[in-house]
């Protein structure tokens, strides 16, 4: 829970901010009190602690961390498959994260790009494809082991949810786009399939998915996503903008980004973990979030390196996108 002392820290800075902006102390003060009663009025408790335990820390095997896979596991097997859930179970994971899309029709499906050109044999938006042309593809056409994997489908939510209940595996849904779709055919599956509120998460880098997803269902699990510096970077680092001032601005508000992270963000949609780009977790900052009662997932932990200094030392979950060997980065 967050501490008394948290917030006195974050709403004196804010006074003072805003006092040093507008020279007035009656002003401040007015905005700070509106602020603190919004916080109030408006945030979402997070759900129980021992419904995300059983989400967030499921009994993996050999005592060991939980280990997720990311798109299923996308080096071992065509991601977003039902063979990559199968395989990822085969293979050790005690759950799977799945990219939700949707077609033309507004059929929900496993799909991470917004076109199928990297994964498929087709080509276009897949928000321009409708159902029926999108089970025309082959979703192992361009994957490193097409020949071991055959012909693959892309699947629709359903027949995704299904197959990880069948294996016991718990879900990471992560949400990119379109929320209001999205919180609806989540809402959808949670109804149909009520095993999902000790069995899933819902996680995004969009606030507002996770603050529509509480206020569709305040029973979900729900996750934010985090990359430090994503506004002013790209995921290798280099920076977005080729002006000066344009990369200094975006610095600002990944500056900004980042703070509201974590000081507002993660209460106002009361969520019980925060998934973090792996090279920013320490010790330290697995404590600071273990002190708000909020669990810290990595991704994508790719080598055995990375993954012994999350199972041995922080001893927290992590995403990766194979359990049976290194593979390169992946941001």
């Amino acid at each position: 829970m967050l501490q008394l002392g948290d917030e006195v820290v974050y709403f004196s800075a804010v006074f003072l901010l805003v006092m040093l902006g507008t020279r007035s102390a009656a002003g401040a003060s007015l905005l700070t009190a509106f602020l603190y009663v919004f916080m109030i009025m408006f945030r979402f408790p997070p759900v129980p602690a021992d419904q995300a335990g059983r989400v967030l820390r499921p009994r993996a095997p050999s005592g060991g961390v939980p280990v997720v896979a990311h798109r299923g596991g996308s080096h071992d097997a065509p991601e977003n498959t039902l063979t990559a859930i199968r395989e990822a179970s085969r293979n050790g994971a005690t759950g799977v994260e799945l990219d939700l899309s949707f077609t033309a029709d507004g059929v929900a499906v496993l799909m991470h790009d917004e076109t199928v050109d990297r994964t498929t044999n087709g080509s276009g938006p897949i928000s321009k494809l409708h159902f029926v042309q999108l089970k025309r593809l082959d979703a192992a056409a361009r994957h490193r082991l097409k020949d071991k994997f055959s012909v693959e489908r892309v699947p629709t939510l359903q027949e995704a949810v299904q197959e990880c209940i069948k294996h016991q595996l718990t879900i990471f849904f992560d949400v990119k786009c379109q929320p209001d779709k999205a919180v609806s055919a989540l809402h959808e599956m949670y109804e149909k399939f009520p095993v999902l509120y000790n069995s899933s998460i819902v996680s995004s880098f969009e606030p507002k998915v996770i603050y529509k997803m509480r206020q569709t269902d305040p029973k979900v699990v729900t996750a934010l996503t985090h990359r430090p510096w994503s506004l002013s970077r790209f995921d290798d680092g280099t920076p977005r903008s080729p002006s000066t001032w344009g990369q200094l601005w975006t610095g600002v508000l990944d500056v900004l980004l980042d703070w509201a992270h974590h000081h507002i963000l993660w209460k106002l949609c009361g969520v019980s973990a925060i998934f973090v780009q792996k090279d920013f977790i320490s010790l330290d900052y697995v404590q600071y979030w273990a002190e708000r009662g909020v669990e810290v997932v990595g991704w994508t932990v790719n080598t055995a390196m990375e993954k012994d200094y999350y199972q041995n030392l922080l001893k927290i979950g992590y995403v990766t996108d194979s359990l049976l060997e290194d593979c390169g980065s992946h941001y």
